[in-house]
């Protein structure tokens, strides 16, 4: 039906595909302030992204990894190895010193439960 006289039209929604090509309005960011009633745009300065970025001039590392670059040779970190490493020589320099006691694993990271942990480790089908 022909709208009457008069009243106005609905706008269809700004997108990119109205408009020249230089035209982009994005998608999902949100404006970091609001749109008043007169149609003006008040910018909130607490609505603006503040990033906080550590001085990397001293690091050795790099911020890219080519994709050419070899394979790690080292294997992929198991329990098993992670034990072997880390837990396992400590534990035998408790033997061979003689301090070593059963009853106080605690002190090589073994916890009995884990309740109030984020993740569940043990074991792989742990009831939820």
């Amino acid at each position: 039906a022909p709208a009457a006289p008069g009243a106005a039209r609905a706008r269809p929604p700004a997108s990119a595909k109205r408009g020249p090509r230089s035209h982009n309005r994005g998608r999902g960011a949100r404006r970091p302030g609001v749109l008043t009633s007169n149609r003006k745009f008040l910018l909130l300065r607490a609505m603006v992204p503040h990033f906080v970025v550590p001085d990397l001039a001293a690091c050795e590392l790099k911020a890219y990894v080519s994709y050419r670059a070899a394979a790690g040779a080292e294997p992929p970190l198991t329990a098993r190895r992670l034990f072997d490493e880390v837990v396992a020589p400590r534990i035998e320099r408790d033997v061979r010193d003689g301090v070593f006691q059963e009853g106080e694993l605690r002190r090589y990271g073994f916890e009995e439960t884990q309740e109030g942990k984020l993740f569940r480790l043990f074991p792989k089908n742990y009831v939820r």
